[in-house]
């Protein structure tokens, strides 16, 4: 039986926090500093993340060390954005956070917990990486999956993850509305194809790795949708056994950094969270993320790594629908239009 909506919109964790650098005791982490002048910081990312950040902050912490002196401990938590985001307001400590969309981080702000202003405390608007969404096939694409129309078919299984939980799978919630809004059609052609989607999703997990895992390791559905990079990790493991499709029209996918000011200032944090900020939009970082399948946003290492994405021949983005705040308030909120078309669809 598919979950009640009380029931998904109870599915929020924060994730399990893992030391990159050795563990460390609460007091320690509520402090911000340990022995010997070592600082720790906690960086709080969605899902599919990790690969990456697995690789850049090694590196940011001996650039740190060579610079300062100083030795750090970056402790890590990976989620559900969504459920990232509230486990940061309802009290998980982060002192930088990159989250799947912008919306969360605005949620951050209305918290009281990043100050306004954040998106130009950086270059590109604070957006550290981009990515589309990717339509992920069984072994010969026996159903003959190759547009978002074709989502809607029936007898389709779709797997995406629950939009109040997973910032990926409202990107995706996005691109499927998009693709009837950006080609002529109206809302109420938009609303009628998205819901006759959703009726072939059976269900809903929780983030964007879960619904990885649930299509990919369970066999479960018989077309993805999700981040491309997430497509490019299952191609390059061997878990995914035909080539996965990039819609021509897509939705540029962005995703945020930014400082939990109200953490930083109260543990003393401040320099070493702003400087790993700027340190993910430099070069090495960048051509780690790009590594790891998401499409850098730094202008130089984008150039040298272009021809491995798929072309996009025209992309439209979160401005088009008005915004973060309007696309919270029409599609997400309580009531909202997800609220309306996930009724519908059960």
């Amino acid at each position: 039986m598919a979950p009640s909506v009380q029931q998904l919109t109870a599915l929020v964790t924060a994730g399990s926090l893992v030391s990159l650098m050795g563990c460390s005791s609460p007091q320690q982490q509520a402090q911000g500093s340990g022995q010997n002048g070592e600082q720790e910081l906690l960086l709080v990312s969605y899902a599919v993340t990790k690969s990456a950040y697995d690789r850049i902050l090694p590196k940011f912490v001996a650039d740190w060390k060579a610079k300062t002196g100083q030795t750090l401990k970056i402790n890590t938590s990976y989620g559900g954005s969504g459920s990232q985001t509230r486990a940061v307001i309802d009290g998980l400590e982060a002192d930088v956070v990159t989250l799947a969309l912008g919306a969360d981080v605005l949620k951050l702000q209305q918290a009281g917990l990043v100050e306004a202003g954040w998106q130009k405390e950086l270059a590109n608007d604070s957006i550290i990486t981009n990515s589309v969404v990717a339509l992920l096939t069984r072994p010969g694409n026996p159903k003959g999956i190759r547009t978002w129309s074709d989502l809607a078919k029936s007898g389709v299984t779709v797997v995406t993850a629950n939009p109040k939980t997973s910032g990926g799978a409202r990107w995706n919630f996005l691109g499927l509305w998009g693709s009837i809004t950006q080609t002529g059609g109206n809302a109420q052609q938009a609303e009628t194809f998205v819901s006759n989607v959703y009726k072939n999703v059976d269900n809903l997990p929780k983030d964007a790795r879960e619904a990885s895992d649930v299509f990919l390791m369970r066999n479960q559905g018989d077309v993805l949708l999700n981040y491309e990079n997430e497509a490019i990790l299952a191609t390059r493991t061997g878990n995914l056994k035909t080539p996965f499709t990039v819609p021509e029209l897509n939705i540029r996918i962005e995703g945020p950094v930014a400082v939990v000011d109200k953490v930083v200032d109260r543990k003393g944090t401040r320099k070493a969270a702003e400087a790993l900020a700027a340190y993910l939009l430099n070069e090495p970082a960048q051509q780690i993320f790009a590594d790891e399948g998401f499409r850098p946003t730094n202008p130089t290492v984008w150039k040298r790594v272009k021809a491995r994405f798929a072309p996009v021949k025209r992309v439209f983005t979160v401005a088009d629908f008005g915004g973060w705040q309007t696309v919270d308030a029409t599609f997400f909120a309580n009531g909202g239009i997800w609220d309306r078309l996930f009724s519908k669809s059960r």
